[in-house]
């Protein structure tokens, strides 16, 4: 692949990445949610899929891991009034389990209400809870959105990832951006989720870091249309073009390969050169999040104290969580049989741009009937009968 780096760039921090200081900051101590004996096993499988605990790390370490990790992730509100109701199952952890997981871009120079979501995927785990399946909602998708007050948005129609800049503003934050799209999806799909997450991909850099990269399949060739190395170093684009030095273009080339946290977020953030565009890049953030969990529960880093406590710090620095009313605990151990190769990785729309008499995307009546599965905890029967919605991760 032809990219090449050497120390990072001066304009970057230390990893290499702009850093930010989380913009809805982390709540009070006192708001917090206690955490309470081994919990942190599944969490960001649950999560876009960060970390694991294996029962290598035995009792005593995963305790001493729950203590190191009881303040490293942010917990608010995501979901608002539009989690699961106890007669969809929510509240209880022996049926089927969604989450909400929204990615973001936030870097430091962004104003807290000036982001949009970019990827947008709901994480399904049926009540066997031997599987789990990454099903996206297109950004472009057309929308109606329904009113929410607190952002004072009079409601209307957008484009799915317009929705969480709608909900963040005037003071809506982030919270009133995820509580926003979950009750937009609900509206338009009928998905309901038990919990949510928004990952900062700046954030999630520092994972794959933390983990020394992670092996992903890089399935066409792609320019970098977000970074360029300056002098071999790599530099956002805005950076670059200040920059004196040296210039090249960084292209991703096909194959099978080892990446490190930058390449690997910068190759799946990718969607223009694409043969399929936001739906190859859809799938590309799939992989990446199947292949960050895959590195964490096979690479021993999870038995390893100084590795895990670098695992939990980046992870704190990646996520905002909500787990519904459901405690903690109870979540992360309802979750306890999902591994990382037990994941599926679903097309939307057949992996390609479905436009309406508008010219605006829409979703396809057999997606809408995928939708309809992951809400009846019929997914596994729906594939059987239209394997091609499963995506190739290579």
């Amino acid at each position: 692949m032809s990219v090449h780096t050497s120390r990072r760039p001066p304009a970057l921090d230390k990893d290499g990445f702009p850093t930010r200081d989380h913009p809805s900051g982390p709540l009070p101590k006192n708001r917090r949610k206690k955490r309470k004996d081994p919990l942190w096993a599944k969490l960001t499988v649950a999560f876009g899929a960060v970390l694991l605990i294996t029962s290598g790390a035995g009792v005593a370490g995963t305790k001493w891991i729950v203590s190191s990790a009881n303040g490293a992730v942010t917990q608010q509100n995501l979901l608002g009034g539009n989690q699961k109701t106890a007669t969809e199952g929510g509240g209880d952890l022996k049926g089927a389990v969604d989450i909400l997981l929204m990615g973001v871009d936030a870097r430091k120079r962004w104003a807290v209400d000036d982001l949009r979501s970019d990827t947008i995927i709901a994480l399904h785990i049926p009540a066997s809870h031997d599987q789990a399946y990454l099903v996206s909602i297109p950004r472009d998708t057309e929308m109606q959105v329904p009113a929410f007050p607190k952002a004072k948005y009079a409601g209307g129609v957008a484009k799915a990832t317009e929705v969480f800049f709608h909900g963040a503003q005037n003071g809506g934050g982030w919270a009133g951006g995820a509580q926003l799209m979950a009750e937009t999806i609900k509206a338009n799909t009928g998905m309901t989720f038990d919990g949510a997450a928004i990952i900062d991909f700046n954030g999630f850099k520092s994972v794959i870091d933390a983990l020394k990269g992670v092996h992903m399949c890089v399935d066409q060739r792609v320019k970098s249309h977000h970074m360029q190395l300056v002098n071999g170093k790599p530099m956002y684009l805005a950076e670059a073009r200040k920059a004196s030095g040296t210039k090249k273009d960084i292209w991703y080339d096909p194959g099978c390969q080892d990446l490190e946290g930058w390449q690997a977020l910068d190759y799946a953030r990718q969607r223009y050169g694409l043969k399929n565009g936001d739906y190859d890049r859809q799938r590309h953030q799939q992989q990446l999040i199947k292949a960050i969990a895959k590195k964490a529960s096979t690479s021993g880093a999870l038995t390893n104290p100084v590795k895990v406590n670098s695992l939990i710090k980046a992870a704190g620095d990646a996520f905002v969580l909500d787990t519904g009313n459901v405690p903690i605990a109870d979540f992360i151990f309802g979750l306890k049989g999902v591994a990382a190769n037990d994941m599926v990785l679903l097309r939307t729309n057949n992996g390609t741009f479905a436009g309406n008499s508008n010219g605006r995307e829409t979703i396809t009546p057999k997606s809408m009937e995928m939708y309809k599965a992951v809400k009846q905890d019929k997914l596994a029967q729906f594939i059987l009968s239209n394997p091609d919605v499963i995506a190739n991760e290579k």
